[in-house]
């Protein structure tokens, strides 16, 4: 072996040698940091599912292929990464044997034809991702790019590695195939034999290019061991635990039921809750769990979430992908801190580093680390905080962020977390929900409104609507939970006349409950009011309890017509002891179509768009029933370009609804501008909320000139429309419910007109 080898080898081992003992540090140091969150058992099994669960997310890649182009380019650097690894060993026996091969796999064609394809799908990939991320860099200013604030030093540095590992490995198979020392026949390796030909035949070369891919690579992993927060570098490793350790088991997004209030791993008890010892939320970066922590270090920036936030695209401060990384900044920054002891009280005096020796303990501290451990969670620019409450508040928890995240991040529980500390501790919170609070605690709903007036919506009905009288009557099927948007808001309320009418004309033996019933508590929880929440929870979950008394749980049935009580009582209430089948009126409606209960006459009279509700479709997965409903209506749709689970929310989530937008474009007028797009008269939802405000949108722009000819009606509207075309001639039909006649339609009305039968879909009860 001469010097030139004798040199490579050296350097090679040596360098490694240093990114080891770096690397295996920062794994350490990186445990112990994630480890300061608060316990969470509730991420400790099935195990079975769970690891299920993440091989298939990863390896199939399932959440990476929803934006296609980019999730296989990513899959095929992923597996490269994986795989590849045993050329980086091979790599160190070409530092000093230029000729060196793996045994037995050294000399198997199938095994050369599998580097050879990962190889150069690495490259490819890489150059594609590299392209991506150019076409979309911020500095465009077309763009509202969202790679804005991730960190591109980073993303080139790992690019850079990926592509120049790549390029190594074909180099040096091209070099041997040059010298006449590649063991692969031509079809196994056919661009390692294109470069030999052209390549010069020198041994030395071979150990030069391999010694560059070993420092190549352990320059990766001296630089990611001294920067721990390097998330584009550092998810090759940690994505696996957060998707592994994501909240729901079977797989599910983080969506649907907001996580309980949790202090030392157990669901908060307020009648034994002390201030003093239990956490409220999350006021400190140490109050999130360990979980939240592997959150913070798992993002990799790339921007999906922010892609996706209706807050951000419509110029409001809050991006997902900014807010993690702050926090995530801020938990690394502090950690030290946290480490050695360090713990305040809530009146703010050390309790942590006590004792003889405390002085001097903190005087070790680093004095940026001291100053980070001061700094609030949540503050204003006066306060140096860690995330603005402009931020935290813009909110609307559609959980866009946590649908389009690959690593599963739980966007949307981090946020409430922080609001439940700010409401509950600090109460510190928009003026517009004080009167929310008061409301909901004095009157059992937002708006204020006198439980007597519950009723009011059917006496516009020219028929009786079952309530509750003490005793639930055998042949009852449903509950039909009004909620309070349903009972008080107008324009809600013809939402519930047109279900009401068309659950009469089905014959669906049916309840409301009246003055019984009280807000869901969603806007209270998703507000941060936990305490308010479980109140108003308990409430009904005792009257529903004490309605189905004696009936088995899937004899309990309700049917919601707004999509924040549906996904309440389906998800939510379980926590409290509430165990019952809902649905939300779109399934229910959808199939009593298909059972031909109701008779549509599907003749097409208009275009309709359809706006999907939140929390009815990605919270809750209920996309199909709606659309159904409007092609049995009669109704042609046309699809926004966000529509499904990339609809854009109508802004009156979390709580939302009850609070200005002061700030960038009204998210209600940006998606109205959208569904303006596709030139429609229609545009039908299936919630309250989205009503609300997309109607409000409508209207704005209707002072603009715009829009003029535009109407804002939920699904049930066209499907009674519908309905009573197939009941009786339309010179007979009158309004209920905001529906009139439709001039343009020339329909018959022979009841037996059914259109195209529908298929079973997704509209099964939601379940717990």
């Amino acid at each position: 072996m001469d010097v030139l080898y004798l040199a490579l080898a050296a350097i090679s081992y040596a360098v490694t040698a240093v990114a080891v003992v770096l690397l295996s540090k920062a794994v350490v140091s990186i445990v112990r940091t994630v480890r300061l969150g608060q316990p969470d058992p509730t991420r400790n099994g099935p195990w079975p599912s769970r690891l299920k669960n993440m091989l298939v997310e990863v390896f199939g890649h399932t959440r990476m292929l929803k934006w296609s182009v980019v999730g296989v380019a990513h899959w095929f650097v992923m597996v490269g990464f994986i795989t590849l690894i045993l050329t980086l060993i091979e790599a160190y026996g070409e530092t000093y044997n230029p000729f060196f091969s793996l045994p037995i796999l050294g000399s198997w064609s199938l095994w050369g034809l599998f580097v050879e394809i990962m190889a150069t799908t690495t490259v490819l990939g890489i150059l594609v991702l590299i392209g991506i991320r150019q076409r979309n860099h911020p500095r465009r200013a077309d763009l509202q790019s969202r790679f804005a604030g991730s960190n591109f030093w980073q993303a080139y540095f790992v690019e850079a590695v990926i592509l120049g590992v790549g390029v190594c490995i074909l180099l040096i198979r091209g070099f041997k195939a040059a010298n006449d020392h590649l063991a692969y026949p031509v079809w196994a390796a056919p661009i390692s034999h294109a470069l030999g030909s052209v390549l010069p035949a020198s041994p030395a070369a071979i150990g030069i290019v391999a010694t560059i891919k070993v420092l190549i690579s352990m320059t990766w992993a001296i630089v990611i061991a001294r920067n721990l927060t390097m998330g584009v570098a550092w998810h090759r490793f940690s994505a696996f635990f957060n998707i592994y350790f994501k909240r729901e088991a079977d797989g599910g997004v983080a969506l649907g039921a907001a996580k309980p209030m949790m202090s030392a791993g157990k669901p908060l008890d307020f009648e034994e809750a002390d201030p003093d010892t239990d956490v409220f939320g999350a006021g400190k970066i140490e109050d999130f769990s360990w979980k939240g922590w592997l959150d913070f270090s798992t993002c990799t920036e790339c921007g999906r979430c922010q892609s996706q936030c209706p807050a951000w695209n419509t110029a409001k401060p809050l991006s997902p992908k900014l807010l993690i990384t702050s926090l995530r900044d801020h938990a690394y920054a502090k950690a030290p801190y946290l480490l050695a002891g360090g713990r305040k009280d809530m009146a703010g005096d050390e309790v942590g580093i006590v004792g003889e020796n405390a002085e001097a303990r903190i005087a070790e501290i680093h004095r940026d680390v001291l100053a980070e451990a001061e700094r609030p969670l949540v503050g204003g620019p006066d306060e140096f905080g860690v995330i603005d409450p402009e931020v935290l508040w813009s909110c609307t928890s559609c959980g866009a962020c946590v649908e389009q995240c690959p690593v599963d991040i739980e966007h949307v529980d981090h946020i409430i977390d922080m609001r439940r500390y700010q409401v509950l501790i600090e109460s510190n919170f928009p003026s517009e929900l004080g009167g929310m609070f008061k409301n909901l605690e004095n009157k059992g709903n937002p708006w204020g409104q006198n439980a007597k007036e519950r009723l009011a919506w059917t006496k516009e009905l020219d028929f009786e609507v079952p309530v509750f009288d003490g005793e639930l009557a055998e042949d009852v099927e449903y509950l039909y939970w009004v909620g309070c948007a349903g009972a008080f808001e107008d324009r809600a309320r013809k939402t519930t006349q047109a279900v009401a009418e068309l659950l009469h004309l089905a014959d669906v033996k049916y309840t409301v409950l009246g003055s019984d019933e009280t807000c869901t508590g969603d806007p209270a929880r998703r507000a941060g009011n936990e305490f308010l929440f479980q109140m108003l929870a308990q409430q009904n979950v005792e009257t529903l309890n004490a309605v189905f008394e004696g009936r088995e749980k899937h004899k309990r049935k309700i049917v919601a017509t707004c999509a924040h009580c549906f996904n309440s009582i389906a998800n939510e209430y379980s926590q409290l002891g509430g165990d019952y089948e809902v649905v939300h009126h779109t399934q229910l409606l959808n199939r009593l179509v298909r059972e031909r209960r109701l008779t549509p006459v599907a003749e097409v009279t208009e275009d309709v768009t359809y706006h999907d509700p939140c929390y009815l479709g990605r919270h809750n997965q209920v996309y199909t029933p709606p659309r159904e409903l409007i092609g049995a209506s009669g109704a042609a749709l046309r699809e926004m370009p966000r529509n499904s689970e990339r609809s854009m929310c109508c802004g009156a989530g979390g709580a939302r609804m009850w609070m200005e937008e002061r700030v960038g474009k009204r998210i209600n007028v940006e998606r109205v501008d959208e569904a303006l797009g596709t030139a429609t008269t229609k545009i039908a939802t299936g919630c309250p909320f989205c009503r609300v405000m997309l109607t409000d949108g409508v209207t704005a722009k209707q002072s603009e000139g715009e829009a003029q000819n535009v109407e804002v009606v939920d699904v049930a509207h066209l499907l009674l429309s519908a309905v009573r075309r197939g009941l009786k001639p339309p010179e007979q039909e009158k309004e209920v419910g905001g529906i009139g006649t439709d001039e343009r339609a020339d329909v018959p009305t022979d009841e037996t007109s059914t259109g195209t039968p529908l298929p079973e879909q997704d509209d099964q009860p939601k379940k717990d």
